[in-house]
């Protein structure tokens, strides 16, 4: 079937509008805060041949890579034409899903006509998986919890109880886990019958020539641009923070013509805390990057990662085989997208953003004054990197994209209460454009009960990186009662105790003597910069 670009325009815009469709519902019927309100989620449409169609504009960006490996993985175990109406399957395996237990991977395929024409994929970042809980602390996947093969939980509509007491019997807030679980099944089905309304409303059979369509002129666009680049071999080595020391991460890019090549050669290898990364999620946050360099500006879909090749050692941090622990594995992995961006600074800067000071996850685990379980995450940004002619804006994360559970939600849900949330002045990076500010946030355990937190803090030793001339950011912190604490340890905190959560700023891009005199004017008349940081930082004094 022959499409005009209109048409694809429009139908492109409507799966994705489908999408997030299916998000709302995914949202509206979540039991956790973790959906509901930070929208760690991501949903995805896949065409008989699992090519991806698109990923709803409120998913996470970087399952996008994840998806249709995950799809492969499923119809490994359960080959297409063994399926039938009614079936989900489920994993959440680190190397088969998104690199670690916590991500439940729900998947529906969508029959029409008698037969296979695409498969819907929910995935949501659980409560609770039971093992330690959600942190760096393990030191072997087992710790974990529990990890699920890839399983049929329905199968022709027939609900399998005991993968369900399974679960119940193992986590912590089971009522939140299996509501969250049963909140994918659902979205799926919504999918469903949206995906089946679209092709009876287009009059198509199936969805083999849009989704080509769409995936082919996404994958020319990707092309035309990686050819903009200049053709060579780039290089980039950073240091992070490990478990007993400083980390290194490595890569080489070739970029040849219209496609490149990502390698982790001379990368660091496993340490045994659940900070390290399949590469299953390596791949993915390079095509998300890529994605960001190239097509920022279109829907994402499987065309786009077409010519890029990504390459690690086994056994590295960036490619953990089992048994090594993964659950914090956001913490090396999202270290990716400035690692590959340092890489290719050399050849486009200008489209190249200044490290930002990352997203802060805090788990907390308990029980609120009224006697139930709380098992769940605060989610704390850094500051944005500035770019080239842009500031980088205040605590907005990078590179994922998870928000913040209203205070009023996440206090009369945890029974905590969160003292003091501010924006930090001067944590942003000096520069021509301006680092986003980091924030400090004060939470005091209200409960009356014992609770644990775990904390999965990076940018504390080594701070976001300037580019271009342009200054660091702060670096982030973590407080209890005012001591400094492990940025990955675990912590009881006793009724009445603080927890203090400084985050890092974004960097500076470009020479800081060349920022205009009105931005600095402006950043001291909004409190963003002090007048000691701008006499520091730009020698301006006010005269």
């Amino acid at each position: 079937m022959s499409l005009d670009a209109v048409s694809v325009g429009i139908m492109w815009d409507r799966l994705v509008a489908i999408s997030d469709e299916i998000v709302t519902t995914l949202v509206r019927t979540s039991f956790s805060t973790i959906v509901s309100e930070s929208y760690d989620l991501t949903v995805a449409l896949l065409d008989a041949d699992g090519q991806l169609m698109a990923q709803g504009t409120y998913s996470v960006p970087v399952f996008m890579g994840t998806a249709p490996a995950t799809l492969q993985h499923m119809l490994a175990r359960y080959p297409a034409e063994s399926l039938r109406p009614g079936d989900v399957i489920i994993t959440n395996d680190p190397w088969l899903g998104t690199g670690h237990m916590f991500d439940i991977n729900v998947m529906r395929p969508v029959f029409h006509d008698g037969r296979i024409v695409a498969y819907v994929i929910s995935i949501t970042h659980l409560p609770d998986i039971g093992g330690l809980g959600f942190g760096a602390a393990a030191r072997e996947i087992y710790h974990e919890g529990l990890r699920l093969p890839v399983c049929k939980l329905f199968e022709a509509g027939v609900q399998n109880d005991f993968i369900i007491e399974l679960m119940r019997t193992n986590v912590r807030a089971p009522d939140q886990v299996i509501g969250d679980l049963m909140a994918n099944v659902t979205a799926t089905k919504v999918g469903e019958a949206m995906l089946t309304g679209f092709l009876v409303e287009y009059g198509l059979a199936d969805f083999a020539s849009l989704s080509q369509e769409i995936r082919g002129r996404s994958e020319t666009a990707t092309r035309a641009r990686i050819s903009a680049m200049p053709d060579g071999s780039y290089h980039n080595e950073i240091q992070i923070e490990g478990v007993d020391g400083a980390l290194t991460l490595a890569c080489h890019i070739d970029v040849a013509g219209d496609a490149m090549t990502v390698d982790f050669a001379g990368t660091d290898g496993c340490v045994r805390q659940g900070i390290n990364v399949p590469f299953c999620y390596t791949r993915a946050m390079v095509l998300y990057s890529m994605k960001c360099l190239t097509v920022p500006e279109l829907p994402n879909n499987g065309g786009s990662v077409v010519p890029i090749t990504v390459t690690a050692p086994a056994g590295c941090l960036l490619d953990a085989q089992p048994p090594s622990p993964t659950g914090a594995r956001h913490m090396i992995g999202h270290f990716v997208s400035p690692l590959v961006f340092g890489a290719l600074a050399e050849a486009v800067p200008e489209q190249i953003q200044a490290d930002c000071g990352m997203m802060d996850l805090m788990t907390f685990q308990g029980r609120h004054r009224d006697g139930h379980d709380v098992s769940t995450i605060y989610f704390a940004s850094g500051g944005f990197g500035a770019l080239a002619g842009l500031d980088g804006a205040e605590t907005t994360p990078g590179p994922s994209n998870m928000a913040v559970v209203p205070i009023e939600v996440w206090e009369t849900l945890t029974s905590t209460t969160v003292e003091r949330k501010y924006l930090l002045p001067d944590t942003g990076g000096a520069g021509a454009s301006r680092g986003g500010l980091g924030q400090e946030v004060v939470i005091r355990n209200d409960s009356g009960h014992v609770m644990t937190v775990f904390c999965m803090a990076n940018r504390t030793d080594f701070p976001p990186l300037g580019l271009m001339g342009g200054g660091n950011g702060k670096p982030r912190e973590h407080r209890i009662n005012d001591v400094t604490v492990d940025p990955k340890g675990h912590y009881e905190l006793e009724p009445g105790d603080r927890i203090t959560m400084i985050e890092a700023g974004g960097a500076g891009y470009g020479d800081p003597a060349l920022r205009p005199r009105e931005a600095i004017e402006l950043d001291l008349a909004e409190g963003f910069v002090t007048p000691e940081g701008a006499a520091r930082d730009y020698g301006f004094n006010g005269e």
